[in-house]
């Protein structure tokens, strides 16, 4: 017998992708912490430095696709 989970996953596989993407994207925020202004301002100037590196030509970039497939070979996976 198919669990809740497994019954609810094949009937949301069913909904159009623009719902789809919208409602992981809602489940996604969900576990987002609480709004904090003193992170949210730590997070703009760590954003801020990281675009002046690329700008500068200081820092290289990566695609995501590779930096994952790194991960997942580090960590074995």
């Amino acid at each position: 017998m198919a669990t809740a989970l497994e019954s609810l996953e094949k009937e949301v596989m069913r909904l159009p992708e623009d719902q789809l993407v919208t409602l992981a994207h809602r489940i996604l925020l969900s576990t987002e912490p609480v709004d904090d202004p003193a992170v949210d301002a730590l997070w703009e100037t760590e954003i801020v430095r990281r675009i002046d590196l690329l700008d500068r030509g200081a820092t290289e970039r990566h695609r995501a696709s590779d930096v994952f497939a790194e991960l997942d070979r580090r960590l074995g996976q």
